[in-house]
């Protein structure tokens, strides 16, 4: 346990911050499922509404802090390349 009357609020803050991280990730790890989801079953307009989304999720979360800058346009890339791919047959 912290002595130190800062180390804990730091302690009280770190808990915060990582249930709203948790949230965040796994909101986003459901949408990326959702997203494939659809493009496997071959449905073009939610697919890609739905892909819209969630690459709007992967950037609010690289700009808080929750993801990787590389990683986020890793996933959006992969998601797109498979909707690129269902759109083309």
């Amino acid at each position: 346990m912290p002595i130190k009357k800062a180390a804990f609020k730091a302690v009280r803050q770190t808990k915060k911050r990582r249930v709203r991280n948790l949230q965040t990730k796994k909101a986003l790890n459901s949408a990326i499922k959702t997203s494939r989801g659809l493009v496997d079953n071959k449905k073009n307009e939610e697919a890609k509404k739905s892909i819209l989304q969630t690459i709007r999720l992967l950037d609010k979360a690289v700009s808080k802090g929750i993801m990787k800058k590389n990683t986020a346009a890793r996933k959006k890339s992969r998601l797109m390349k498979r909707l690129n791919s269902l759109l083309k047959k």
